[in-house]
């Protein structure tokens, strides 16, 4: 039986992204993510839960992340379910699961600056181009493959 490990989730910027390199230069990018609930109890009443979510994200999102993200704005992540285990200085085993982003979409944003222009670019243009040109890339690379191939003897 296979594994699947795969998150959808939809909400706001808790606060301001935390924008970080590791040793080697990585970027990496951390966020809080709430995501609201809205149902009826028996009664009718309409009920608001909200949960709270740690995202992590590598690379060229973490810079999308860093660059675009802000307190309030509204954000769609696709990822998978991390856990992290330690032992505390209490002897105690704890553990804490985050949502480590594969895909990042943020909705518009409506901030004005001095001009009057939008401030923010959308991320989901910023990675459609992104894919786009790794996509050309990886086109021209097979192609050049392709008619080296002839050439090549096994």
């Amino acid at each position: 039986m296979s594994n699947l490990n795969s998150i959808l989730i939809e909400g706001n910027m808790v606060r301001e992204p935390l924008y970080r390199t590791t040793p080697k230069g990585t970027p990496v990018c951390t966020f809080s993510l709430a995501s609201n609930r809205f149902y009826r109890q028996d009664a009718g009443m309409e009920k608001k839960e909200v949960s709270f979510f740690e995202v992590e994200t590598w690379s060229k999102i973490a810079e999308a992340c860093n660059d675009q993200g802000r307190k309030g704005r509204g954000v769609r992540v696709v990822g998978r379910l991390k856990q992290e285990r330690w032992m505390g200085t209490d002897g105690k085993n704890h553990s804490r699961i985050r949502i480590v982003a594969e895909h990042v979409e943020f909705r518009p944003d409506f901030r004005r600056d001095d001009t009057g222009a939008g401030a923010g670019e959308d991320l989901a243009l910023t990675a459609q181009r992104f894919h786009e040109e790794a996509r050309h890339a990886e086109h021209e690379d097979s192609h050049a493959m392709a008619s080296a191939g002839s050439s090549i003897t096994f």
